[in-house]
């Protein structure tokens, strides 16, 4: 069975009662204990309403963050196409694949926050549509290309990058994938990896295999075949030694964001007069628990969507700071090296140990009482 990376997707979301600069700080903080306790990957989402998301530039961040973990990937999860130049996206991606020696992917969509598209005068329904056309010209720069294209929305003259990519041919690229088949649809033409961001949200979980399938036909139009490998979903969890502790956790943060999660969700998820916690439970695929809850998670998707590359955790700061810390320790030490089968040999090993206890003291033994024999007959002969 393919290995799972394991990683984080960090909108972020912080509440609105909080000073600004220390969350940037304890986001930073999160990345270097993530790169401690062995993580993969890092996505890092981009908004500009909301007041929760407070990241508008997830290059910045991925500047700043690169300089203190060393050894974690980091996305932009994602770059809004709609909003940005295509030439400028290529050349900040290429910067920052020089800045960290080839650490950093490029993670695309057409934007989530309709505030956001409406405050640039921008239709939502053209988004989508926006986002293909910047992304076929990104890939061209990338790739080294000279480029004119003139759409309704930006115009290139001979354009071309300065630099090519530290990576070649360039840094990975990966396109968001919720509910709608626009993602899978980009993956499958351009040979994308798929961000599924609501996989264990009830939509995004039910989508999942269709919007797979999807990109592996689009991606065999174009004789190719979809990398699974290259497949990351995305999922929300809390862990603490037991399912009692990880509620009485999240009670610090859970409502909060369930109320900003209201306010920008088409649907939201009703919990008026009941207790937040059971509405999220009852509403999703979140895992409110231990790491064994969070292995059977990793089961479900398995079966459901098949093979997959990397899970990515949805960083939502529902418990406090040492608590969060605590939860992705838990993960590290019991739910990655479970998944990804580190254990296996030890585990046999100490059960042939265990089986075999009474044969080996007596072999032990033996050589203990054939030590003291030899020591005293040499003493005698002396």
């Amino acid at each position: 069975m393919p290995i799972i990376r394991h990683g984080v997707f960090l909108p972020p979301y912080h509440p609105v009662d909080e000073s600004p600069a220390l969350c940037f700080q304890r986001d930073i903080a999160l990345m270097e204990h993530l790169d401690r306790l062995g993580f993969h990957e890092a996505w890092i989402g981009e908004h500009h309403s909301g007041g929760y998301e407070i990241i508008s530039s997830p290059e910045l961040f991925i500047a700043a963050a690169a300089m203190v973990a060393k050894r974690l990937r980091f996305g932009t999860g994602v770059v809004s196409l709609p909003y940005h130049n295509p030439l400028m996206v290529a050349n900040r991606i290429t910067q920052l694949d020089h800045m960290t020696q080839g650490r950093v992917m490029l993670g695309v969509g057409p934007g989530l926050l309709v505030s956001d598209a409406l405050m640039m005068g921008i239709d939502p329904l053209v988004q989508r549509d926006r986002m293909m056309e910047a992304l076929d010209v990104i890939l061209r720069l990338l790739r080294g290309e000279e480029v004119t294209a003139r759409t309704e929305w930006f115009t290139l003259e001979k354009a071309r990058v300065h630099l090519l990519p530290y990576t070649l041919p360039h840094p990975e690229v990966a396109v968001a994938s919720a509910v709608t088949p626009s993602g899978g649809r980009a993956a499958g033409k351009y040979d994308l990896g798929m961000l599924c961001v609501a996989a264990t949200e009830t939509a995004g979980f039910d989508a999942l295999a269709t919007n797979w399938q999807v990109a592996q036909d689009i991606a065999a139009q174009h004789g190719r075949v979809m990398d699974p490998q290259r497949l990351r979903l995305v999922c929300s969890m809390h862990l603490a030694e037991t399912r009692e502790q990880a509620r009485e956790n999240v009670r610090f943060g859970l409502a909060k964001w369930l109320d900003y999660y209201n306010a920008i969700a088409p649907k939201g998820i009703d919990f008026a007069g009941g207790d937040p916690i059971d509405a999220v439970l009852s509403s999703s695929r979140v895992i409110i628990g231990t790491p064994d809850d969070a292995i059977g998670l990793v089961t479900a998707l398995r079966d459901k969507q098949g093979d997959f590359g990397v899970l990515l955790q949805q960083a939502h700061n529902w418990a406090d700071w040492e608590a969060t810390k605590k939860s992705y320790e838990l993960y590290a030490r019991h739910v990655m090296p479970h998944v990804q089968g580190a254990n296996r040999m030890r585990a046999e090993s100490f059960a042939w140990v265990k089986q075999n206890s009474a044969d080996l003291a007596s072999r032990r033994q033996t050589g203990v009482d054939a030590m003291f024999a030899r020591h005293a007959a040499e003493k005698a002969v002396t």
